[in-house]
């Protein structure tokens, strides 16, 4: 992937190597999307997965979309007899995005199927298998159990090889560590802590991308082709 760092060291010192200049970054907390910030750029390095598969048909699922310019930027892309499905837990945000969805120009080919729902992804059937997962969810502001019940839900929506990106803003560890309490510092760590292990886990790239209104590092990770459940049911079967 061109422009992609892969070494989990570096998954590491970015944490540390990251600027403290962006002060605005502190804004997107207020909002209920964190994609409401993402421009054509970052929305663009977001969907990099379901351009690299296609044209193979493809199943996509899109948390916390906002505003919904990822969520346009995935229409377009959908390959024919793909499917979407989008989950947003906000009553309003998710009308708005059917009437987007309702709007939204059908793609070369005819229309994709796209389904907006009223739902959290820890609570989707996990019978429900996704080759991208693309993620607006602002984690930074959740507690530490919540986020490992997104990621574990996550990692267990894809199909073995599937892809999962999310963003978070340049500098923001960096900008809320200098008014935080102390009592938020703990949280905001343990959340690091949290996403760190699961980056040194399953990262296979990060991107900064500059061209936003706030910069912001782009992530992928990758559930593993043979999960260890599925290498221990193998050798179960071939011992019997």
């Amino acid at each position: 992937m061109n422009g992609w760092t892969t070494s989990h060291d570096r998954v590491l010192a970015q944490r540390h190597a990251e600027g403290w200049m962006f002060l605005i970054e502190t804004a997107r907390d207020l909002r209920p999307g964190a994609a409401a910030s993402s421009g054509n750029a970052l929305a663009r390095a977001l969907t990099e997965p379901v351009r690299v598969q296609a044209p193979r048909p493809l199943a996509v699922l899109e948390a916390g979309a906002g505003t919904g310019a990822v969520t346009r930027s995935l229409i377009s892309q959908l390959s024919r007899g793909s499917r979407l499905d989008v989950v947003e837990t906000d009553p309003r945000v998710a009308a708005q995005l059917r009437h987007l969805v309702a709007a939204h120009p059908a793609p070369a080919g005819g229309p994709r199927p796209v389904t907006v729902r009223r739902a959290c992804v820890e609570d989707l059937d996990a019978d429900d298998r996704y080759d991208v997962i693309v993620s607006g969810l602002p984690l930074s502001t959740f507690t530490p159990v919540q986020v490992e019940r997104i990621m574990a839900r996550s990692m267990e929506l894809l199909h073995p090889g599937g892809t999962l990106t999310y963003f978070t803003h340049v500098g923001a560890h960096a900008v809320r560590a200098l008014t935080a309490s102390r009592a938020e510092a703990r949280r905001r760590a343990a959340v690091n802590e949290v996403m760190t292990a699961y980056q040194c886990s399953y990262a296979t790239g990060r991107r900064t991308v500059w061209a936003n209104l706030l910069p912001a590092n782009v992530w992928q990770l990758q559930r593993p082709c043979v999960c260890p459940d599925d290498q221990q049911q193998t050798r179960d079967g071939v011992s019997r």
